[in-house]
């Protein structure tokens, strides 16, 4: 086996990103959106501004390649398959999986993937390419449709193609069922040399549903309603002070412990019609024993008819995805499916559009974790909070203190948080929200 090759998707903008993201922010509208995918830093020879400097990649024939995707466009979860080739994924998030022979693989913005590639096809130059998958309203037609392209060519002496093989295999653009069967292949290995370590007696038992919606904004002068995201109703609220700082410091008034357990209502979650209420904004977090055994179980839901993939991530541990399904999760009889036994272990999944799923994992890394949906876009909007976990007993279990020096962070989308009017100096620490 070689390793030759680390590919890495992103996203493409034009224009000045930051400025049309700061006003956005400023006026509640959605957020920008990519106009090209790029594979190693190139859209590809599909598009004109990168026909010439498209990448390459030189293969020998009959060797087996280990390829390291990362999906790094945070805007989009994304097709993958390189033409006339099947793939053998290994491993996602680190974590070796029990193998899966595909012919496309989906990655979710931030997951990354093992992926086994043999080159025994005939001597020619192959399309490799990534496209949207488009999980949110099937109506909506002006999403990014560019499709990314690198070359894989062989080396040796044969006649050079007029054009490289295009994937027949690579799932369009709305293809949910290739989504579902592929996300389904995966399990751990679980042998003896790779144990699984399931949680098995849960002391944190925790229902998210993730959510579009709308908040106001208020000012002196005016109102304003703005897209927003929510888990469990409440948009996150980015703090002046980093919640890290906070927490080890004992600064008041940065945040709160109630991040609630349970959604404020239960209505069809996945229906059309439902009570239209305002998102909630603010600075909750839930607080961890060490070593809690901890169930989550995500809801995704249809309000304002924005379902989708929610590819949810969890900074400082890995989890086990120990079950998913279509529809609203059923408290007594979905556990009953749950895998115990070799359920895949990753710290980055998607929950299934109008679906749900469970993951389980021990709180065994003290600190202040950031966790949110991995789609940018979701995630600036306030689908995302923070699990503290306490210290254990013991040095070993604790977590370093801060050093004295160490600066202050920050609020990222500054806008965001300023009265809307622009008159927020010497205001910082204002509320300014209802």
């Amino acid at each position: 086996m070689d390793f030759r090759k680390s590919n890495v998707t992103c996203s493409l903008y034009s224009g000045n990103l930051k400025s049309s993201l700061d006003e956005a922010l400023h006026s509640g509208i959605d957020l920008p959106h990519s106009v090209a995918y790029t594979i190693n830093g190139e859209p590809g020879d599909l598009c004109p501004c990168s026909k010439e400097t498209t990448y390459r990649w030189m293969v020998e024939y009959d060797k087996t390649y280990l390829v390291r995707l990362v999906n790094a466009a945070v805007s989009a979860d994304l097709f993958f398959a390189v033409a006339q080739h099947n793939l053998t994924v290994v491993g996602t998030d680190a974590h070796y999986t029990k193998p899966i022979n595909t012919s496309y693989i989906l990655i979710s913005p931030g997951q990354t993937m093992d992926i086994l590639l043999t080159t025994n096809q005939s001597l020619g130059h192959y399309y490799i390419a990534a496209r949207q998958f488009w999980s949110q309203d099937v109506r909506v037609a002006k999403f990014d449709l560019v499709n990314a392209t690198m070359i894989l060519q062989y080396k040796g002496n044969y006649t050079i193609p007029s054009s490289p093989t295009f994937p027949s295999n690579l799932p369009f653009y709305k293809d949910l069922r290739s989504t579902i069967t592929f996300r389904n292949l995966f399990k751990s290995l679980a042998n003896k040399d790779y144990p699984v370590n399931v949680p098995q007696n849960i002391t944190t038992r925790m229902f998210i549903t993730l959510s579009m919606g709308s908040i106001i904004f208020h000012n002196l002068t005016s109102t304003l309603e703005a897209i927003a995201t929510s888990a469990n109703n409440i948009s996150w609220s980015n703090p002046t002070t980093d919640v890290l700082l906070a927490y080890y410091r004992n600064i008041s008034g940065v945040y709160t412990t109630d991040f609630p357990d349970q959604p404020p209502s239960y209505f069809n979650f996945t229906g059309d019609d439902f009570p239209y209420t305002l998102t909630e904004l603010g600075t909750k977090v839930k607080v961890l024993n060490y070593n809690e055994a901890v169930e989550i179980v995500f809801q995704s839901t249809n309000l304002v008819q924005g379902a989708g993939l929610h590819p949810m991530h969890l900074h400082g541990h890995s989890f086990y995805v120990v079950g998913s399904g279509p529809g609203i999760y059923d408290n007594a009889t979905d556990p009953k499916s749950f895998n115990l036994v070799d359920p895949v272990e990753v710290n980055t999944i998607a929950v299934p559009k109008e679906g749900w799923l469970a993951i389980r994992f021990v709180a065994n890394n003290p600190g202040v974790w950031f966790w949110h949906c991995h789609l940018d876009r979701h995630m600036t909007w306030g689908m995302s909070s923070v699990f503290i976990v306490k210290n254990g007993d013991t040095t070993e279990t604790s977590i370093r203190k801060p050093p004295p020096q160490l600066p202050l962070c920050e609020a990222s989308f500054r806008l965001r948080l300023k009265n809307i009017d622009g008159l927020d100096q010497g205001k910082e620490n204002e509320p300014i929200f209802s």
